[in-house]
């Protein structure tokens, strides 16, 4: 799904309500007689991931006699975190919900946060191994694992390859370096046309963030140092990505778009030559049939990308519940029932051993292209601080990042000030 912004004021709240409320209280799940019981899931899942969930909630109910999954759509964004928020200080909250991994350091200091590391060192048959490292890291807060992973994605580059015939271009490979992007992206910019070689949403938000992310890995950078107390990024590696982008951006030849995804459209209409984006946009651009390849990001020192896993998080309830929750989370990430839900979604596996089932071929059959996505996990290598202050300094680097886009500082002179600010709230503990 699409990365949208970090609830930045909603992430505030959080932190003042993480120690809050009880830990074994009732509810949002009931117990029945005989021992069955009634779990309660929030999602915000709409489209074909709507449909996939509510039948295998079905499929679930049905075998699985002594529980029931009662689904509920908390909605997504900032009004479904809110609402989760609202529900743990209210003493109430689901058995499990779908929560955007970028939550995770601030909602493991909740007192009704289920800690998994027990449940999974004790079942063997979960395999934790299984998944891929960045969905692990993401789930991890300090030793803790606070999540079992519920969706994993990277960017790719995706590029249309009627522009590039036209332009006399051969299309992107593995090897590609920033200086073959650099120059692809110039020689697809027509301005009499309005085509443009590359896009990059330039909302100021996470979107814009991780795609710089990135690159700054790319040219072997890091964002904050080993002992996380200070910026990173105002480095060799920070500038030579900012740079890029500003010389792209004076050639005309980036697409700036606001945050409103008109870049897919204007991919699929043939008037954006390559995209940085992840599987979620696949469905819409098979639908509008566009000429379309994908291949790994271009490199500098490397071909890192970046991921950005969600969880399921479990809430404490009590034993019973959490008994009942535990089971539906394992068998709804099992290796068969994962493919079973990546086939109906066109979303990534969530483990690694999917890709050697029999009915894999048929996802990939199905979804052209989404293969790439999955081997490109291999190259998310990195991920994003496990801090809480990470969304305050999203929302520095995200200005940074604009504002050279746009025109209005030097990349040297950017980084400076992000880095400063970034100093500044690290030096603050809880911040």
């Amino acid at each position: 799904m699409k990365r949208t912004a970090t609830a930045i004021a909603v992430l505030a709240v959080l932190a003042l309500s993480g120690c809050g409320g009880s830990s074994s209280s009732g509810g949002g799940s009931s117990a029945g007689t005989s021992g069955h019981q009634t779990i309660t899931v929030w999602d915000g899942y709409t489209g074909a991931e709507t449909t996939a969930i509510n039948a295998l909630a079905k499929q679930f109910n049905a075998s699985h006699p002594n529980t029931t999954v009662e689904l509920q759509f908390s909605g997504n964004n900032d009004y479904g975190l809110q609402k989760v928020l609202a529900a743990i200080a209210g003493g109430k909250p689901p058995d499990i919900s779908y929560l955007y991994g970028s939550w995770a350091p601030n909602i493991a200091t909740n007192q009704r946060v289920v800690t998994l590391n027990s449940m999974i060192e004790s079942d063997p048959s979960f395999d934790w191994q299984d998944f891929w490292p960045s969905e692990r890291s993401v789930a991890t807060v300090n030793g803790k694992i606070v999540g079992v992973p519920a969706l994993v994605d990277n960017l790719a580059l995706v590029y249309n390859k009627k522009l590039f015939a036209n332009a006399g271009l051969a299309t992107p490979t593995a090897k590609w370096t920033w200086s073959d992007f650099e120059q692809a992206a110039v020689k697809l910019t027509k301005p009499a046309s309005k085509q443009f070689g590359w896009a990059y949403v330039n909302d100021g938000s996470e979107d814009t963030v991780w795609r710089y992310w990135a690159m700054l890995w790319q040219a072997g950078g890091s964002i904050l140092n080993s002992a996380g107390n200070q910026a990173a990024f105002d480095s060799p590696a920070g500038l030579k990505a900012l740079e890029l982008l500003q010389r792209l951006t004076r050639q005309h030849s980036i697409y700036l778009d606001n945050g409103s995804d008109n870049y897919r459209s204007l991919f699929g209409s043939g008037h954006i030559g390559m995209l940085w984006t992840g599987p979620w946009d696949l469905a819409e651009i098979i639908n509008e049939k566009a000429p379309y390849g994908v291949q790994i990001l271009p490199g500098e020192a490397n071909h890192q990308t970046i991921s950005g896993p969600d969880n399921w998080v479990m809430f404490d309830n009590g034993e019973a519940h959490k008994k009942a929750s535990w089971e539906f989370l394992k068998w709804l990430t099992s290796p068969p029932i994962d493919l079973e839900w990546a086939t109906m979604t066109g979303d990534l596996p969530i483990r690694k051993s999917v890709t050697g089932l029999p009915g894999y071929q048929k996802f990939l059959a199905k979804y052209p292209g989404i293969g790439t996505w999955v081997a490109n996990l291999a190259n998310a290598t990195q991920a994003r601080p496990s801090i809480t202050s990470y969304p305050k300094i999203s929302t520095i680097v995200g200005q940074m990042v604009q504002s050279v886009l746009l025109g209005q500082s030097e990349p040297k002179q950017a980084l400076s000030s992000a880095a400063q600010q970034v100093n500044a709230i690290l030096a603050v503990p809880g911040a």
